[in-house]
């Protein structure tokens, strides 16, 4: 029984190593994360079925579709009172819901991204989290400095399909990262 807690903490305290983030700072994002999911998923006021989410370092980007602005607000105020959320980014549009053909193109994105930077040896992979809604690329994290920036901007740029990229990384020093 030992044994397999050994190999989980072998490959939490390794994927700490190569990335800039506490285990601590995953856990958080991990109860934010939930904590939220949990508040939408049986919330009744908004409609929440085209949105997605990642939080990282107790920074959250909402992305997807809704209805109406009001939506988009409410859903906004329920994420701003999850404790371990410091800092909302709202790129929820207002469209109607998301086809299940340009669900599956963005789902196709997200992943040869997420291969992509993976493969790429100049970028630390584990300090991004990527989001894809309506051909649009979403990237949250911290990067290492402008190159593995432009790095990860210019993968995201190369892929067919995306319309445009917006990034949310922040750099390694930055003075919103947690301490």
């Amino acid at each position: 029984m030992l044994r397999p807690i050994l190999v989980v903490f072998a490959a939490l305290t390794l994927t700490a190593c190569v990335q800039n983030r506490t285990l601590g700072d995953r856990l958080d994002d991990s109860a934010a994360s939930v904590n939220l999911k949990s508040k939408l998923l049986f919330d009744r006021e908004a409609k929440t079925g085209d949105i997605d989410m990642t939080i990282f370092e107790g920074r959250l980007l909402l992305t997807g579709t809704v209805p109406t602005e009001g939506d988009s607000i409410l859903i906004e105020e329920k994420a701003r009172r999850i404790p371990q959320v410091r800092e909302v980014i709202n790129e929820i549009l207002v469209l109607p819901r998301t086809t299940v053909g340009q669900g599956t193109r963005d789902a196709w994105i997200d992943q040869k991204l997420e291969t992509a930077l993976i493969a790429d040896t100049g970028v630390t992979a584990g300090n991004y989290r990527v989001l894809v809604s309506q051909g649009v690329v979403y990237l949250l994290g911290v990067a290492q400095g402008p190159n593995e920036l432009r790095r990860v901007t210019g993968q995201a740029q190369a892929i067919a399909g995306v319309k445009e990229v917006v990034s949310h990384v922040i750099y390694l020093r930055d003075p919103r990262r947690p301490q």
